[in-house]
Formats: structure tokens, C-alpha cells, sequence
């Protein structure tokens, strides 16, 4: 086996490379179940991809933000590992594919020789913190939420409360009230506010997007900044016990929600308190080291073409609060770019800006720190990689997940009809390259990692089958859907679902209409006042499947007929656990726990033992084939299968000895009673199990 450790300083990260490296062996041997290996390295942010034997690797790049020397290290990583193509996420993550499974360590610790990390960008975890990518730039935003986000990102990375959560959980950071960092769609979102000169957040709690929209609800209106890191801890301790881990379909924190309602899921979360250790975490923004502009001399140069330096001007540039500089927008078609222009962009933001880049919620690039009158040359030095591409953020800047190119859940084409609708605004609609209140998404299923379902215009990838059971490409067209600001938010309609060739047309009619009717008004506020039949009646006649052409089977971007082929998806990190492999694993978090206590980390050894209870409960009650949905499902059952009946004797209920863990703060005495009563349990309903074994072996050899 491969060591790591001359690479790596940090014998942290270390150890989790290591023990990928040590897993993939296991793995390899088959002495390890695949999907117990698939939950293991998902949290380790390597993907399964559509195409058999190879991996997506995705980056965790915390709120967008890359230094020029992370830029660098990604290239490198991609041109070694991969084919050099980095691709932009929705959630201002990076991920390369085509990747071997067998050098995913190896790659791991490359990257992090310059503080990058895969730790937790899939999985049922936190993943990636997200936030506005104009923040501390932002004209109106009220402080600068970057140290926060960091904060918040760093304190739950690794963390043992959230590294086998039900379903993963997502949270975001808005600077203004223009929330533009989309709280309402996120299992956490804080929104920047400041109430008597204290900095605090507006909280929003279990939004979602999927197959079942869901608005955040208010969990506060108003919390102050040292709160933000308990109050998450305790949103994730009840989702953690309280989550469905089951049924996938069920398993976000926004089902969890609709079954306990707001106000007592607040209860419970207050009431966790009680076991926190921390029950103030002061976040010195100070502290945070923030990026800072060169100081350089603007090189001469002459523009060429002046008219198109001007558009791009008009539509690529961002202002900034800091006198003096601004920001510059480089429109990432469907978020894919190269290595090299990657290096090169890298060199330029380090010599002439601030060193680093932002990644955007719309697979994009943000450049802060541009001095003013640097903007020309920028031009010129942009226009080089193809970076000047006019029409950043607006109608024209159409957001799109990979789809069928590379995901299991790929239905339909994404980046294929992406393409055409980008070419049918650019050459038919040209007044819309300058319109920002006009936004398109598309996803290639309903898991919606493009974010079609909160767009004006969106596009579902689907299948439509014929009268003549013939199987086509299609789209589900849905509208309607916006960010209001300050965690509001509209979630868009299904209107019609059509062929996928007939896509462009359905957005013909549909910014015709708009152009026609709707005399200045925000395509949000026209859809409302219209209503979904409005619409319907104008593109129903598309829908029809009677008279499909050959050319209608083959989907956008392809040469041959389609074929709907949907893989496993690995969003959840579904896990299938054998009893023998519950118990070993329940030593493995005593021992962890142990850890954690010799460091005197006496939250994360509790955590680490109320893991190990759980998983040696659930061993029995799959023994007894019994649901095992929840963690709190699984204590009650344990208590009224073994322990009322009479047929484990612990001298104590079960509920009143794992429900220690939210009656007594983290202390050094309460974490050594607490991981002693985890491993005295596990001996116990491991020797329980050993005797039922034997017993029902000798009645059948009786039989």
C-alpha cells in the first residue's frame, strides 16, 4: 500500500487518505461489501460516473472561493489523473472525470499540498457551504459573510455529527437581502443582517428543490453571528436522529420538517442546547485572511473593436463597495473549461488582481478586484482565452447539469439542448443578452442539480413514449419560478412536457409571448398574472407524440437513437449493512471515540460512542428483520423488542441510556461514562446474538 506521509504535513488528512487508499484494498478483496464501499468513498467525494470503471472526482471548494495556487494544483491534478477538462457546479464545486478509482488517494493528496480537499463534497454529509459569490465585494451587503461561511465550513468538516446522516444537507450564505446566495432552497440558508449594530443572519430551514419543491420556512428572524455554529450542531443532531434513512425519497431534512412542524423541530433544537458544548462560537471576521489587490501600473493597449468591448462592459462587469475596483464576469459555457486557460487565468488574476477566483452559482467565474482602469487590458488578456464571451448571468447565460454526458440519473440530454437554446437567444433574440430578470435552468432528471425547478424558464429531462411504444427524449418545460430576495421565493409550474427537439420551439413561443404581452413586467410577475393554462394552451400542441420524425429519437448533442438508460444514483450513499458488519464497525467508533477522548475532544468522543449504540441496536433489530428508519425508531423498537420483553436485561431502559446524550453537557466524566456504556452494550447484544445463533442451529440440526 501506497504511503502518503512524506506528501502530507497534516497527519489528519493524512489518516483519511490512507484509509481510502486502505478501503479501496479491502474493496478490491472483497472484504468489503460494495455498497457499504460506495457510502465510504462518496463521503470522500468520489462519484460513480454513467461510464463503467472510471470515477467524477468533485472538489470542495468552499463558497466559490480559489486561490491562484489551487487553481494551479486542480490543473495539475486534472491533466495527471483526468483529460484536463474541470467542470463548474451549481454549488461552486469543481469536478474532473474519467478518473481511476485506484489513484483517487493519490490525487487526494496532491490536492490538498495546497489546502484542497474532497472530504465530504458527496455523501450523506454537509457538503459544500456556499454563499454569494460577489461577497465582500457586494455593494449592498451589509458585512461580508466570507468569514462565516469559513467558519461554519471548517467546524463541521470531519465533524462526527454529520458523517452518517440519513441524506445529505445543504447550506449557503447570502451577503444582502438580494439572496443571491438562494437560502430558500436550502436545508440551512443565512441571510447577512445587522440588528443594534449586531452582525447576525436571518435563518432559513429545510427548503429543497427535487422532485418535491420545498420553501425554506423562517427558523429565525434574526440570530447573531456567535449562535449560527450551535444552532446548526443542533438542527444536525435531530436530523441526524430524528431523518429518515430508509426510504431516499423521504430522507431530506424537508420531509423531516413537514412530519414534526416548525415549531416543535425549534424545541428540540433549543433543547439540544442543553448537550452542546459550545453554546456561543464568536467568529472573529478579523481573523479571516481576506485576499488583497495588487498594486499595479495599467499597461497600454489599443481595443480593436470597441462595440463589442462596450457590450461586454455593459454586461460582464460587476460594481464594487471598494472604491476604485470592480468585479469581472466570465460566462462559463455550461461550466466547462480547460486547464490550460485555467493556468493562464490563474497567472493573470495573480499578477494583476487579487489572486484568486470566485465560482459561481451559475457555472461561472468571478475575478474580484479589478482596478478600473485595468479593464481594458483585462479585456484584451480575457479575450485571448475566449473568456469574453458577452451576457454574464443574464437571459443568455443558461445553467445545466452534466446530464447524460457523464450521470447515472442522466435522463435526457442537458448540455445538448442547452446549447441550442443558448444559439436560439444569441441569433433570435439578441435584445435578451443584455436582460438579467430572464433566468433558464435545465436538469437532465428531477433531482434537480441544474435548479430547473426555481427558474423563470425551466427544462426537466424525461422520456415520452409513443402510441407505438417507441421510446424519445424528452422535456418537461416548467415556469414561473424566482427569487424574490430576503429568502423568498417561487417555485415554477409543470406545464407541458414535450419531444426534446421541439425544446427550442417551446421557447420561441414562449419569449414571444413575453415580448408581446408582457409591457415591462418581470417574466415572475407575468407568469402569476397568467396563469399556468395560459400557457398551456399555447404549447400543447407540442406535446403531441402521434407524429414524431426519426430526427425527434435522437437526442440533442448525439448521432444515435436514444436509449433511456438511468443508473444507480449515489446521491444518498444508500448503504446495505450485515450484522456482523455493524458490530465491527460499532468498535470502530468506540475506538474512535476513545480517540477523540485522549484529545480531549469530549464532544466528538459522546458523538462517536452515541454512533456505536445506535449501530450495535440496529444490528439486532435487522437480525429480527425490523425497519431500522430512523435513529429514533430504532432506540424505541430496541426498547420494546429486548427490553420490555424481558429478553436483554441491561438493569435500564435503552431510551434512558442513549438519551443521555442530550441531557449532559460534553465533559470529560460524562464522555468516559458514556463510551464505557457504549462498549459494555456492544458486548452485550453481541453476546446475545452469539447465544440466539447457537440455539437456533441446534433446533434445526433437532428438526
Amino acid at each position: 500500500m501506497q504511503s502518503f506521509r512524506t506528501e502530507i504535513e497534516n497527519p489528519v488528512v493524512e489518516n483519511d487518505i490512507i484509509e481510502l487508499a486502505n478501503k479501496i484494498e479491502l474493496f478490491h478483496n472483497g472484504k468489503i461489501d460494495e455498497e457499504k464501499f460506495r457510502s465510504l468513498r462518496l463521503a470522500r467525494g468520489v462519484y460513480g460516473q454513467r461510464q463503467e470503471g472510471v470515477q467524477m472526482i468533485r472538489i470542495k471548494l468552499p463558497y466559490g472561493k480559489v486561490l491562484s495556487n489551487q487553481l494551479h494544483r486542480i490543473s495539475d491534478v486534472s491533466d495527471e489523473y483526468s483529460r484536463g477538462r474541470l467542470h463548474i457546479t451549481t454549488r461552486q464545486d469543481i469536478q474532473i472525470h474519467y478518473v481511476d478509482l485506484n489513484r483517487t488517494p493519490e490525487l487526494w493528496a496532491e490536492l490538498e499540498r495546497d489546502d484542497v480537499t474532497l472530504r465530504e463534497a458527496c455523501g450523506n454529509t454537509v457538503r459544500n457551504v456556499t454563499a454569494s459569490e460577489t461577497a465582500g465585494i457586494d455593494v449592498n451587503e451589509p458585512f461580508d459573510v466570507s468569514p462565516y461561511a469559513d467558519a461554519l465550513f471548517r467546524f463541521f468538516l470531519r465533524n462526527p455529527i454529520c458523517q452518517e446522516m440519513g441524506r445529505k444537507f445543504k447550506v449557503s450564505f447570502s451577503a444582502s437581502d438580494e439572496d443571491t446566495g438562494l437560502s430558500y432552497m436550502h436545508d440551512l440558508g443565512f441571510i447577512a443582517k445587522i440588528e443594534n449594530g449586531v452582525r447576525g443572519f436571518k435563518v432559513m430551514l429545510a427548503g429543497g428543490l427535487g422532485s418535491q419543491p420545498r420553501h425554506a420556512d423562517v427558523l429565525y428572524e434574526f440570530l447573531p453571528s456567535d449562535k449560527i455554529i450551535p444552532v446548526m450542531e443542533g438542527v444536525l443532531r435531530i436530523f441526524d436522529r430524528h431523518g429518515e434513512r430508509k426510504s431516499r425519497a423521504k430522507a431530506r431534512m424537508k420531509f423531516l420538517l413537514k412530519d414534526i412542524g416548525l415549531e416543535a423541530f425549534k424545541a428540540l433544537v433549543e433543547e439540544e442546547q442543553n448537550a452542546i458544548e459550545l453554546k456561543s462560537v464568536p467568529i472573529d471576521a478579523g481573523v479571516y485572511k481576506a485576499s488583497e489587490p495588487v498594486s499595479v501600473e495599467a499597461p497600454k493597449v489599443e481595443i480593436a473593436d470597441r462595440d463589442a468591448f462596450n457590450l461586454w462592459k455593459s454586461t460582464n462587469i460587476i460594481p464594487q463597495k471598494q472604491k476604485g475596483y470592480v468585479a469581472i464576469g466570465i460566462k462559463v459555457l455550461l461550466g466547462d473549461f480547460y486547464t490550460d486557460k485555467a493556468r493562464l487565468l490563474a497567472d493573470l488574476v495573480e499578477n494583476y488582481a487579487a489572486g484568486e477566483i470566485r465560482l459561481t452559482l451559475r457555472q461561472n467565474i468571478l475575478i474580484p478586484f479589478v482596478k478600473e482602469e485595468l479593464l481594458e487590458f483585462f479585456y484584451l488578456e480575457l479575450e485571448k482565452l475566449g473568456f469574453v464571451e458577452a451576457g454574464y448571468n443574464k437571459a443568455v447565460d443558461i445553467t445545466a447539469c452534466p446530464g447524460t454526458d457523464t450521470c447515472n440519473l442522466g435522463i435526457a440530454s442537458s448540455t445538448g439542448i442547452a446549447d441550442e437554446l443558448e444559439r436560439v437567444i444569441k441569433t433570435e433574440y439578441p435584445q435578451y443578452l443584455e436582460n438579467e430578470d430572464l433566468v433558464i435552468k435545465i436538469s437532465g432528471c428531477m433531482n434537480a442539480c441544474g435548479q430547473h425547478n426555481m427558474a423563470n424558464i425551466g427544462f426537466q429531462g424525461m422520456s415520452v413514449r409513443t402510441p407505438d411504444k417507441l421510446v424519445a427524449p424528452a422535456l418537461q418545460v416548467l415556469l414561473g419560478g424566482g427569487n424574490l430576495g430576503d429568502g423568498n421565493g417561487v417555485f415554477a409550474d409543470k406545464v407541458v412536457k414535450v419531444p426534446s427537439k421541439r425544446g427550442p420551439e417551446a421557447l420561441r413561443r414562449i419569449l414571444n409571448d413575453f415580448e408581446r404581452n408582457a409591457q415591462g413586467k418581470p417574466f415572475v410577475e407575468y407568469y402569476k398574472e397568467k396563469g399556468e393554462k395560459y400557457f398551456y394552451d399555447f404549447l400543447t400542441d407540442l406535446s403531441d407524440v402521434s407524429n414524431l420524425t426519426q430526427d425527434d429519437f435522437i437526442d440533442w448533442g448525439e448521432d444515435e437513437k436514444y436509449v433511456k438508460e438511468i443508473g444507480i444514483g449515489e446521491c444518498a450513499g444508500v448503504v446495505i449493512d450485515l450484522i456482523a458488519t455493524l458490530f465491527l464497525e460499532s468498535e470502530e467508533k468506540i475506538e474512535n471515540a476513545k480517540k477523540s477522548y485522549d484529545e480531549k475532544v469530549y464532544s466528538s468522543a459522546i458523538y462517536h460512542a452515541y454512533s456505536s449504540l445506535v449501530n450495535s441496536a440496529k444490528a439486532l433489530l435487522l437480525a429480527e428483520n425490523k425497519k431500522t428508519n430512523t435513529h429514533a425508531g430504532i432506540v424505541s423498537q430496541f426498547d420494546e423488542l429486548f427490553i420490555t420483553s424481558g429478553r436483554i436485561n441491561m438493569g435500564v431502559d435503552f431510551s434512558e441510556l442513549i438519551y443521555q446524550i442530550k441531557k449532559h453537557a460534553p465533559t470529560q466524566e460524562f464522555a468516559a461514562k458514556y463510551i464505557e456504556n457504549a462498549n459494555q452494550f456492544l458486548d452485550k447484544v453481541r453476546a446475545y446474538r452469539e447465544t440466539e445463533t447457537a440455539e437456533n442451529k441446534l433446533q434445526r440440526k433437532a428438526v
